[in-house]
């Protein structure tokens, strides 16, 4: 019976099948390593479902409260906002004005779609994902060897052996690397929402130059309305010799000039769709519409509270201070590296049962082992740089707020004067110069149908009114465009008080 099951645990030690025996071991190691794959992120609903979780709070350069968002509830929401968007994207659009969303509705489809936003946000949920392994231990290592010639042992042949090892490296150095990770995959999130401040802000800057560009062409088409009685009086005068062919000459090419310009402003108009079309994240040659008006005045601001404000909701500055916040784990990480890691193994060794009964040994008797192991950090120099890099990078890191945050400073100073100045250039035209050049084209018409002025002086002063109603546009816009611009450099959206000025004069 003993030489029975002696045989029997031969026929099934890899000496007799070493190939099935290594694919064996093989499959396991395969089985334990497979795993599902993350699902795909990659929808219009880009960063909305990305939380970052904070750090479980403990001792170290910064304490923080942990802070986590049910993902499914996220992922449903940023589903349906991606849905709503692509529908919006696709709705039918009026034939005649090729009207299809308000501005609103213009940067919702920008913060869903733009591919930058799109691509930031992924690298959101990548960094974000960093954080829930950066941490975990290392995996472990299953090995076997098969002896083509078995050991000779008096217990027996040993045959084969399978060992296990698992690494721990020094755990408060885990921990450490843990929360850097948590605050640069905060940062990344930061920068992803100063990149869609940045969208918006584009998004409303174009729109409010395709109401500039509309405005430039209706007034010259209105001042070529203007020069026509001009012509024909003109053109009446030369038949009682109180004018002449060139004065007739002057007119229409004045009007063909204007022409000239409503072509360019068109073409103007064309590219500022397809760029502004081009942000939002869909084909260029899909239909905008242009605003009829353009509502703006200066609000009651000033630049120190911008200023503030912008310390406290900038993105950018708050991206600064995350990531100097990340290199300060840095330097703890560097100093860890000091401290050893700590291995421990398993072995088991195979025996075979074929050798005689022995009072002295276990014949026949599987063998185990255990064993640990220790790294020493024995090379000073590489610590000491490890951690002199960290060092720098972190002073570098605290130079790089202050950098930003004095650039927003700058930036905001001449956001705010821009401002002012397109307030009050738009304030000069609809007040003063408008009226004044409007009654001097009045009396001028009328001197020159007494002729008392000629002909020239009537397109000099045409030409001083279109310039005039030009600006005012332009300073409309240029005001609007300052304001959107301050509020993307600030990091939140303002109340801006709806414009209340008196209506334009007439023609």
């Amino acid at each position: 019976m003993v030489g029975e099951i002696s045989k029997t645990r031969q026929r099934l030690l890899p000496d007799r099948h070493p190939l099935a025996f290594a694919a064996l071991l093989l499959v396991i190691a395969s089985g334990c390593a497979g795993r599902p794959l993350a699902g795909d992120r990659s929808t219009y609903g880009g960063a909305s479902r990305i939380i970052a979780r904070q750090p479980p709070t403990s001792q170290g350069p910064v304490t923080m409260a942990s802070h986590r968002v049910d993902d499914h509830q996220e992922d449903n929401q940023a589903d349906a906002e991606g849905a709503a968007a692509i529908e919006l994207a696709a709705e039918p659009v009026d034939a005649d004005t090729g009207f299809a969303a308000g501005l609103e509705q213009l940067e919702t489809l920008a913060q869903n779609m733009n591919p930058r936003l799109r691509r930031l946000g992924q690298e959101v949920a990548a960094a974000e994902a960093r954080t829930s392994h950066i941490g975990k231990l290392p995996d472990p290592t299953l090995g076997a060897n098969v002896f083509t010639s078995p050991i000779e042992t008096a217990a027996g042949s040993q045959r084969a052996n399978v060992s296990f090892m698992q690494m721990i490296p020094w755990l408060g150095r885990l921990d450490a690397q843990t929360r850097q990770a948590y605050f640069e995959a905060m940062a990344t999130q930061q920068a992803y929402e100063a990149e869609r401040l940045q969208v918006v802000a584009d998004v409303r800057t174009h729109w409010y130059r395709l109401y500039v560009l509309q405005k430039q062409v209706e007034t010259s088409r209105a001042n070529q309305q203007l020069l026509q009685p001009l012509i024909d009086a003109a053109n009446a005068a030369v038949l009682t010799k109180r004018a002449t062919v060139a004065d007739v000459r002057m007119g229409t090419l004045a009007v063909s000039q204007l022409e000239e310009n409503i072509l360019t402003y068109q073409q103007q108009i064309a590219s500022t769709k397809a760029e502004l079309n081009r942000i939002i994240g869909r084909d260029t040659d899909h239909p905008i519409g242009i605003p009829d008006s353009l509502e703006s005045s200066l609000p009651d601001w000033s630049h120190g509270m911008l200023r503030q404000l912008a310390w406290e909701q900038q993105p950018n500055v708050m991206a600064a201070e995350l990531r100097t916040q990340a290199t300060s784990w840095g330097v703890e990480v560097a100093r860890l590296q000091r401290r050893p890691n700590v291995a421990f193994n398993a072995s088991w060794f195979a025996i075979d049962d074929n050798r005689p009964p022995s009072p002295l040994v276990d014949v026949g008797r599987d063998a185990w082992s255990l064993g640990a192991q220790v790294s020493l950090p024995l090379w000073r120099n590489k610590n000491d740089a490890q951690e002199d890099e960290a060092a720098w990078r972190h002073a570098a890191s605290h130079a790089s707020l202050d950098e930003t945050r004095q650039r927003y400073d700058s930036l905001l100073r001449d956001l705010w004067e821009k401002a002012k100045t397109a307030k009050q250039t738009a304030t000069l035209y609809q007040a003063t110069l408008q009226p004044q050049a409007l009654e001097t084209l009045a009396i001028d018409q009328e001197s020159y149908a007494n002729g008392t002025v000629d002909f020239e002086r009537l397109l000099q002063d045409v030409r001083s009114l279109l310039m005039i109603e030009l600006g005012y546009h332009r300073a409309v816009g240029e005001l609007a465009a300052a304001l959107a611009r301050i509020q993307q450099a600030v990091g939140t959206d303002l109340v801006v008080a709806p414009v209340t000025t008196s209506p334009r004069p007439t023609r």
